[in-house]
């Protein structure tokens, strides 16, 4: 065995994918392929590693808040069905991809290169995503400073960031409880805080013209980006060590902020409000098509991290069992956050003298203003504060590990020989070119650039690429075929819930899902200022680069081929 791994000490060895079993002989299967690419030091390293990958900012911000808009606990029914229905599948589908290859995003389109655009715009999708993905990191490492204090500095007004507009969101106690405040035409300390202090906001005219470096915000995010290259400094060898901190530790905090949620007075408020079941809700496309969306996002299909992180696993890891381990510890970790948060929001509502929907926000909103200013309502607030930021710290990181991880890896499987001995070095490179990309958010109009990331990056170009990536695997390269690879690793062939939804339930509902976020388009909008047309331009044609990208590698593909334009094709 030894002298075999030797002979092929320069040339790493791979399952050929296209090869059915019969035709790949006696080959032991037992030999480690890629051993210059190394591996997972052991099954928990890869096992913590995608439910960090798939835990993510979006469990706390993102699902409490799509549940109550969409009918509470009747919310349920469509999120599970549609775990079913697309989120199993396709993370099982990647998963089997990158082991049984052990290559990343790129290089596994040796099973069809008519397709490897797709891979290209994987990376593109991505890159995007991780640019502003660590400049909410940085955000949140800003919180996390700021609440080693006595008191948060978002409690009060009086500062020289307030304005006359400023009320501090506090109820009048008397003998029934809290007087209802008149909230209209005020705004809070934490939200002038977070949109005049930390953002600055007041000084750009726009997204045409961003203003000024934050230069507080310019170093939160080198440090964000100097702790991401520090993980991932020896591939998953390393980054593989510290998820066991990143991906275990925000369980104990949200448990923490979940029993210290429940036992405020005013709690039930809010999780009643968060769980009554509205099953007329069921009745609207709109539900099945936002629990699709949670499900298709939340679990990161179709960014090349499963894949890539797949791909460092020995060959008969177990990655049925994984898939349902994750995905649905992902799904229960959604709802534990709910109640985490709804909580606090009940406790809100009590105190304030107002209903929950007028304190429950989506996305940076919640995360940024709603739920610090309820950490000012708590005994020992900067303790809440310094925890709740703690645990975004380590959900996001995670998820930042996976970003680049399939960036550094996807380049490195293409090129081995040049870049994997220098692999440290590269990965330096990227972070250190993300990092200057990542400095136009640090300007005061930097979250006007974020929300058109957000928004257009990973948007109708992920479906593309996932759609094709689905219709690839099982149209050409062949269900059958692809089923004998799993058996091959796994020891039986995947059953009949995995083909149908393979081949036509996932395909269909994602064209679904591409199809009405088409028809239902809505431009991007930050509070009450409303993008330009060049910026939405802007936003679909980033869209759009990554669809393109998979014509233009079929293209390209077609003009390295020998002979006429049939013969190639």
């Amino acid at each position: 065995m030894k002298k075999l791994q030797g002979a092929h000490q320069r040339k790493p060895i791979t399952p050929d994918l296209l090869m059915t079993p019969s035709d790949q002989g006696d080959v032991d299967l037992d030999m480690d392929f890629a051993a210059d690419r190394g591996n997972w030091t052991g099954k928990l390293d890869f096992l913590l590693s995608c439910i960090g990958y798939c835990v993510g900012l979006g469990n706390v911000w993102r699902f409490p808040y799509r549940a109550y808009t969409n009918g509470g606990g009747a919310f349920l029914v469509p999120y599970f069905l549609m775990l079913a229905i697309c989120g199993i599948p396709l993370f099982f589908l990647e998963l089997s991809l990158g082991q049984f290859s052990s290559l990343g995003p790129l290089a596994v389109w040796k099973i069809s290169p008519l397709f490897k655009g797709a891979g290209a715009a994987m990376l593109l999708i991505v890159g995007l995503v991780a640019i502003y993905y660590n400049m909410i990191i940085a955000y949140v490492l800003f919180y996390l400073f700021a609440s080693l204090t006595s008191n948060l500095p978002w409690e009060h007004c009086g500062n020289w960031w307030n304005t006359d507009l400023c009320l501090e969101h506090r109820g009048s106690k008397d003998g029934n409880g809290a007087l209802p405040l008149n909230l209209t035409g005020t705004v809070s300390p934490s939200e002038e805080y977070w949109s005049r202090y930390v953002l600055h906001i007041q000084g750009s005219q726009g997204i045409g013209s961003p203003g000024e470096i934050r230069w507080n915000l310019c170093l939160c995010l080198l440090l964000a980006w100097v702790i991401v290259f520090l993980c991932i400094l020896k591939g998953v060898k390393s980054s593989g060590k510290v998820v066991y901190f990143t991906a275990t530790f925000p369980y104990l905090i949200l448990l923490m902020l979940l029993v210290r949620g429940v036992t405020l007075p005013g709690a039930w408020k809010g999780i009643q409000f968060y769980l009554t079941p509205q099953f007329h809700h069921l009745l609207s496309s709109k539900v099945w098509i936002e629990a699709a969306l949670q499900i298709f996002y939340s679990l990161g299909v179709g960014f090349g991290g499963l894949l890539t992180f797949a791909s460092y696993n020995t060959f008969h890891q177990n990655i049925y069992r994984d898939t349902f381990i994750v995905t649905l510890g992902n799904a229960i970790t959604s709802i534990l956050a709910g109640f985490a948060i709804f909580s606090v929001l009940g406790y809100m509502s009590q105190e304030l003298g107002v209903p929950v929907d007028q304190v429950a926000k989506a996305g940076p909103g919640l995360a940024f203003v709603v739920y610090p200013q309820a950490m000012t309502m708590l005994p020992l607030s900067p303790f809440w504060s310094f925890l709740f930021f703690f645990m975004l710290l380590t959900l996001g990181l995670d998820s930042q590990f996976a970003f680049l991880e399939t960036i550094v890896t996807a380049v490195t499987d293409e090129f081995p020989y040049y870049l994997r001995p220098k692999k440290a070095v590269f990965s330096g490179l990227i972070c250190v070119a993300m990092y200057l990309m990542g400095l136009v958010l640090t300007t005061d109009g930097g979250m006007y650039w974020l929300v058109l990331l957000d928004d257009y990056s990973a948007s109708f170009g992920l479906m593309v690429v996932v759609i094709t990536t689905c219709l690839a695997v099982t149209r050409v390269y062949g269900i059958q075929r692809f089923c004998r690879d799993i058996h091959m690793m796994l020891g039986f062939k995947p059953g009949l819930y995995f083909r149908a939804c393979w081949l036509f339930l996932s395909p269909a509902t994602l064209l679904a899902l591409l199809v009405y976020s088409i028809v239902k388009y809505q431009p991007s909008e930050y509070g009450s200022y409303r993008f330009p047309a060049w910026a939405e331009l802007l936003g679909i044609l980033m869209g759009l680069l990554s669809c393109l990208m998979i014509p233009a590698g079929m293209l390209v593909a077609v003009l390295r081929e020998e002979g006429s334009l049939w013969e190639a094709l």
